[in-house]
C-alpha cells in the first residue's frame, strides 16, 4: 500500500522496464565540448598550481583559463546548434506554406553549406510550384466562370459544392441560394442518377430544351466529388430536325408538284370539252362540280406545298441597323382583328434582317390574335370548367424590355392557352382548322438563325406568353446554316 502511494498508484510506473533519461541534442553538444576541453583546463590547471606563484595570481589565472574553457565551449555550442535551427525554422516556415525565409551560409564543398544550399533549393522550387498552382487556380476558375455549359460539382452525399455562373443561369438562383443544398433540392436529382452522355429535359427549364449531361470522377482531399457538365443540345437536334423535314418536303413538293399540274390541266381541259359533251343539265352539273372540285383541291395543295417550302428554304438573314419601335408599331398596324396594346419600351436599334423579323412578330402576332378571339370556356380557379364560359373581352399585349446584350420582347394574349407545348414547334402540327402548323417553327428559324430564341409558356391566369429573345448584335451570335437546295 506504502509503494502504491509512494508511486501515486500508476501501474505504468510499476511495469516495465524503467526508460532512459535521453538529454537534448543541444544539451548533448554542449557537455561534449565541456568533456574536450576539460583535460586541457585540467593540466592548464595542475601546470599553474605548480609554479612558485603566488595564490592570489594561481586562483586568477585559473578562473581565467575556466573562462576561456567556457568561451570555448559556447562558440562550439553556437557554431553547431544555431545553424540547425535556423534551417528547422526554415523548414518549418516551408511546412507553413511561408516561402520567404532562406538558410544563411549555404556554401559549396561544406556539409552543412551544402545541406544549407539543398535546403534554399527546396525553398524556391515549392516557392515555384506555389505560384504555378496559385496561376492554375485562377486560370481553372476563370475557365469555369466563362464557360457557357453549365457545371456543378457534387460530394457524396450529393450535396452541391461548386457551381458556374451558368450552372446559375440554368437554376435561377444565386450560387450563395445553390451551395449547401441536395441535388434533389435543386431539381437536378436526375443529372446524378442518368448514365454519362444521356439527353434530359431538365424541369428547371423549358420542356423543349435538350441536355447532354456529362458526368465525372474527382478527389478533393481525399474526398470523391461528381463533375457534372451540362451541354445544352436543343439547337442541334432542331438544326437536325429542319434538315430531315427539307429533305422531306424537298422529295414530296417534287412528287406532288409533278402529279399535281397535269392533274389540274386534265381538269381545265375536261371542263372546256364538258360544252361538246351531250350530257343532260343534271349530269353536266356533277361533272363541273367535280372538276371544279378537283382543281380547287390542287390549287390548294400547290399552295400548301408553296408555304412548306418557304420552311425549307429559308435565306439566311441579311443584316441591317434598324430601330425596333418602328417594326413593333407596323406589326401591330397589320392585324385589324383585335387592336394590339403596345407598352412603349426603350428605343433601341439592332442588328437583324428588317424583313424576317417582321414577319416573324406577323406570325407570332396573329396567332395571339387568333387565340384572344377563341371563344374556348375559362376554366375555374381549381382547373375545373365553370358553369357557362366567363365574360371576357379579348387582349393582347405587346412590349420589349433590354436584358444585357438582348432585347426580350413579350406577347401576350388572354386565350385558352397551349394544350401541348411540346409540340408547339413541331412542323405540320397545328390545332387550328385551317392551320399550316410552320408559323411557329418558322417563328424560331428566323429567331434562332438571328442567334435568338422564343419561349413559350402558359400565363399564370388565362393565355399564353411568348418572349423572343434577339441579340443586339445578330452578327456575332447567330448560327445560320446554308439551307439545302
Amino acid at each position: 500500500m506504502a509503494a502504491d502511494a509512494q508511486s501515486g498508484g500508476n501501474p505504468s510506473q510499476q511495469k516495465g522496464p524503467r526508460k532512459r533519461v535521453r538529454l537534448l541534442y543541444e544539451h548533448r553538444i554542449s557537455f561534449y565540448a565541456f568533456l574536450v576541453a576539460l583535460p586541457g583546463f585540467l593540466a592548464g590547471g595542475i601546470f599553474i598550481w605548480l609554479q612558485p606563484w603566488s595564490t592570489q595570481s594561481k586562483l586568477a589565472l585559473s578562473v581565467a583559463v575556466l573562462l576561456v574553457w567556457w568561451i570555448l565551449a559556447a562558440a562550439l555550442h553556437e557554431q553547431t546548434v544555431r545553424p540547425l535551427q535556423t534551417l528547422a525554422n526554415v523548414v518549418a516556415s516551408l511546412r507553413e506554406e511561408d516561402y520567404s525565409f532562406r538558410a544563411r551560409g549555404a556554401h559549396i564543398d561544406d556539409a552543412l553549406g551544402e545541406l544549407s544550399l539543398e535546403v534554399n533549393a527546396l525553398a524556391d522550387l515549392l516557392a515555384d510550384q506555389r505560384i504555378r498552382a496559385i496561376e492554375a487556380t485562377a486560370l481553372l476558375r476563370r475557365v469555369v466562370e466563362e464557360i457557357d455549359a453549365p457545371l456543378f460539382a457534387f460530394d457524396p452525399d450529393r450535396v452541391l459544392r461548386v457551381v458556374n455562373p451558368a450552372g446559375e443561369k440554368l437554376l435561377q438562383q444565386a450560387a450563395i441560394r445553390l451551395l449547401g443544398r441536395t441535388a434533389d433540392e435543386i431539381g437536378l436529382a436526375d443529372c446524378l442518377s442518368a448514365a454519362s452522355d444521356t439527353l434530359l429535359a431538365l424541369p428547371a427549364n423549358s420542356s423543349s430544351a435538350r441536355w447532354l449531361v456529362r458526368q465525372s470522377k474527382f478527389r478533393e482531399k481525399g474526398v470523391p466529388h461528381t463533375l457534372v457538365v451540362l451541354s445544352d443540345v436543343s439547337r442541334a437536334l432542331r438544326e437536325e430536325e429542319r434538315s430531315a423535314w427539307r429533305r422531306l418536303i424537298r422529295v414530296l413538293g417534287h412528287e406532288l408538284n409533278n402529279s399535281l399540274a397535269p392533274i389540274k390541266s386534265i381538269a381545265g381541259s375536261l371542263s372546256t370539252r364538258l360544252t361538246e359533251t351531250q350530257l343532260n343539265s343534271e349530269q353536266r352539273q356533277d361533272f363541273e362540280r367535280g372538276l371544279a372540285i378537283i382543281e380547287a383541291r390542287t390549287t390548294s395543295l400547290n399552295r400548301f406545298l408553296q408555304a412548306y417550302r418557304q420552311l425549307a428554304q429559308m435565306p439566311p438573314p441579311v443584316l441591317k441597323k434598324v430601330a425596333l419601335p418602328p417594326i413593333v408599331e407596323r406589326v401591330a398596324f397589320l392585324e385589324t382583328r383585335l387592336p394590339v396594346t403596345i407598352s412603349p419600351g426603350p428605343d433601341v436599334a439592332l442588328m437583324v434582317d428588317p424583313d424576317q423579323i417582321e414577319q416573324m412578330l406577323i406570325n407570332l402576332v396573329r396567332n395571339a390574335v387568333e387565340a384572344a378571339l377563341d371563344s374556348s370556356p375559362v376554366n375555374g380557379d381549381n382547373g375545373a370548367s365553370t358553369n357557362g364560359a366567363k365574360s371576357r373581352e379579348p387582349q393582347v399585349s405587346l412590349n420589349w424590355v433590354v436584358e444585357d446584350q438582348n432585347v426580350v420582347l413579350t406577347i401576350d394574349d388572354n386565350g385558352p392557352g397551349l394544350l401541348n407545348p411540346g409540340n408547339a414547334f413541331v412542323p405540320f402540327y397545328t390545332t387550328k382548322p385551317a392551320g399550316s402548323g410552320i408559323g411557329l417553327a418558322l417563328s424560331r428559324q428566323i429567331a434562332e438563325a438571328h442567334g435568338g430564341s422564343i419561349e413559350l409558356s402558359n400565363r399564370n391566369g388565362r393565355g399564353c406568353r411568348v418572349r423572343v429573345i434577339v441579340p443586339f448584335n445578330a452578327d456575332k451570335n447567330a448560327a445560320v446554316s446554308t439551307p439545302s437546295n
